[in-house]
């Protein structure tokens, strides 16, 4: 695809030879004379001059060294490089495309009701009272329990599992492995210290254009719903405890951990490996840094980091400080030498 046809898609400015004809897409460092490559993180602004790339993507106030100003390498303006490049992958790779069809080792109940165009692969289990709307596809070993509803263009990849009467919207994609309504981690415990299991009454409820990566588990409720709204993104391994909420296109990623009824806002982010205590809120638009533990309400817009999670900018002066605990620790025992030689010269005075 000639360079100049990549920019018109894109919406992007161009400098450079617009007939260079582009074969693929690849990172700065890895990318070869007839691939595009882009620039959006600042630590890579060194690979800029070293790069193989025939064209790359950045910014419009980025100011690349001289070397790029060379006939060698193009250059495309994007107000959003990350998102522009996001959008070239799409023109040089397709995914693979299902028939439709139903695998002859598949199970699909009779009351079940799958709509036009979908694909149901090898193993496959569709249990009774099950509504599936069109073009879905169901990779291979997709078991769907009884009386679950799912929406249009719903993409289940191997091992994916939808438990009894939970609720899928459209274009909703499940990832290898990701289970949805699983049962809620709920026990009580009796007089003579067992524990006794609570049945999980509840459903689980995935909306419309939300994506749910690798064994990750949103769990049912014990009553009511645990809800993952419009456009939200769960990444691998994550885990939803029973009742929980996640707002309009929150981001959590890989090994978050919610305990049950954490209610999280729209646009939020919560980084790798936070873990929120069960029973809080989490304002909208707000950034968990990687690793944090979250005991308590976070305000909407907040940005906290460390255990317990604090504003931002108190953890990093907190931290600061623990660097130089050391050093502390040698000026605290100086003065003390100091202090007691002091009280010995006061002492053999007298």
């Amino acid at each position: 695809m000639k360079l100049k046809e990549i920019a018109k898609r894109l919406g992007c400015e161009l400098e450079g030879y617009a007939e260079l004809e582009i074969t693929g897409v690849a990172g700065i460092e890895a990318a070869g004379p007839k691939e595009l490559t882009f620039l959006a993180n600042r630590r890579y602004r060194r690979a800029v001059a070293t790069t193989r790339a025939g064209a790359i993507l950045v910014d419009p106030r980025e100011e690349l060294p001289p070397r790029t100003r060379m006939p060698g390498l193009a250059v495309l303006r994007s107000e959003n490089p990350y998102l522009d490049f996001a959008r070239a992958i799409e023109l040089f790779y397709e995914p693979p495309k299902y028939a439709p069809s139903v695998h002859p080792t598949a199970v699909v109940a009779a009351s079940a009701r799958i709509g036009a165009g979908a694909h149901v692969g090898p193993y496959c289990f569709v249990d009774e009272g099950v509504t599936i709307g069109r073009n879905a596809v169901l990779h291979s070993f997709v078991s769907i329990y009884r009386d679950a509803r799912i929406g249009d263009d719903f993409f289940a990849h191997a091992h994916v599992v939808v438990r009894e009467r939970c609720q899928i919207g459209n274009r909703v994609t499940l990832q290898n492995g990701a289970v949805v309504g699983g049962d809620g981690f709920g026990f009580a415990r009796q007089a003579d210290g067992r524990w006794f299991k609570m049945r999980q009454a509840g459903v689980a409820v995935v909306e419309d254009d939300v994506e749910i990566q690798a064994n990750a588990c949103v769990d049912r409720a014990t009553i009511g719903e645990t809800r993952i709204r419009r456009g939200a993104k769960v990444d691998g391994l994550v885990l939803v405890g029973h009742a929980s909420q996640v707002g309009e296109d929150t981001l959590l990623c890989g090994q978050v951990g919610l305990a049950g009824s954490t209610k999280v806002g729209s646009k939020c982010i919560l980084a790798g490996q936070v873990g929120a205590a069960g029973h809080l809120e989490i304002g909208d638009g707000t950034v968990i840094t990687s690793q944090s533990g979250v005991p308590n309400d976070v305000p909407a817009g907040a940005v906290y980091s460390g255990y317990p999670a604090v504003e931002n900018k108190q953890w990093l002066k907190s931290v600061a400080v623990v660097n130089r605990l050391p050093e502390l620790q040698k000026k605290v025992r100086e003065l003390e030498e100091a202090v007691e030689r002091l009280r010995e010269k006061s002492a053999g005075g007298r």
